[in-house]
């Protein structure tokens, strides 16, 4: 891919925005056209220069071999807001919380799709999973229109079934990188909450689930905080570690190991073997 080829994503973007028809997000829209212009500009220039003016390299020879860099993980948020109007309005506001994310699912199924797969979200913030410690940097970020304490409408999830399956084959996202922003960052988040159905996604491809337990034998060596570090956890704090575990694989949300979770864990740790 070209320089050429490689500004006309942004191209495609600014027109995409240009045709949409004027609404209260007219300004906005200006803003993010003006912002993916002036990326494509940095993008252009070489050699490159970075944010304190220095150039990495005194003899730039181009190479004709590159394409962008593309999401491997995606990770599924409630807005913790109590409209789709009002996260709109808070991603839509420049200078002040400065939070993001590529997509916005509302109650009623409506898909607002707000940046560019290919551009950095600020959704995230400060997380890990495994060795990824920029999640921003490796991932789409999807928020739900749920304050926290609702369930999750049926349009609403369909809706998320199908932008995760055109995601996957975009991106051939692994199965165990849907994950949601309470796993990489238990100390902070606990989105999507316990109501989200993460079997049910995992049956579609969209994240690991467990089977039966009933039989499984665990071992007398076994670790349950080395097992969860290994499936991806931040395990320095060890109880919100758990905590963020069973709230996904368990809809529980308390903090405690259990028999009935070391087998679930076990289940999930051998995946990773």
């Amino acid at each position: 891919m070209n320089r050429t080829v490689l500004l006309s994503v942004f191209a495609i973007t600014i027109l995409i925005v240009s045709g949409c028809k004027q609404s209260k997000y007219a300004a906005t829209n200006k803003i993010y056209k003006e912002q993916a212009k002036a990326y494509a500009k940095v993008l252009e220039s070489y050699p490159l220069h970075d944010s304190a003016g220095l150039s990495y390299a005194s003899d730039w020879v181009g190479t004709t071999n590159f394409t962008m860099r593309r999401p491997n993980y995606v990770i599924i948020h409630h807005t913790a807001q109590n409209s789709c109007e009002q996260t709109l309005k808070t991603f839509t506001v420049k200078g002040q919380r400065e939070v993001s994310a590529h997509y916005v699912i509302c109650k009623d199924g409506t898909v607002h799709h707000m940046l560019n797969d290919l551009l950095r979200a600020h959704h995230a913030g400060v997380s890990k999973w495994g060795n990824a410690t920029d999640i921003n940097s490796a991932s789409v970020g999807i928020e739900l229109d749920n304050n926290g304490f609702e369930t999750f409408t049926e349009a609403q999830l369909n809706s998320l079934i199908l932008l995760l399956q055109r995601l996957k084959n975009a991106y051939n996202i692994p199965a165990a990188n849907f994950i949601g922003h309470g796993d990489i960052a238990p100390t902070r988040k606990n989105d999507p909450n316990w109501r989200f159905p993460w079997k049910q996604f995992s049956e579609k491809g969209f994240g690991l689930w467990w089977s039966d337990t009933t039989a499984v034998q665990i071992p007398a060596h076994f670790d349950h905080l080395s097992a969860l570090r290994i499936v991806g956890y931040d395990i320095r704090d060890t109880s919100a570690a758990i905590q963020s575990f069973k709230r996904h694989f368990l809809q529980d949300t308390t903090k405690r190991m259990t028999p009935a979770a070391d087998k679930i864990l076990f289940s999930l740790y051998k995946k990773y073997q």
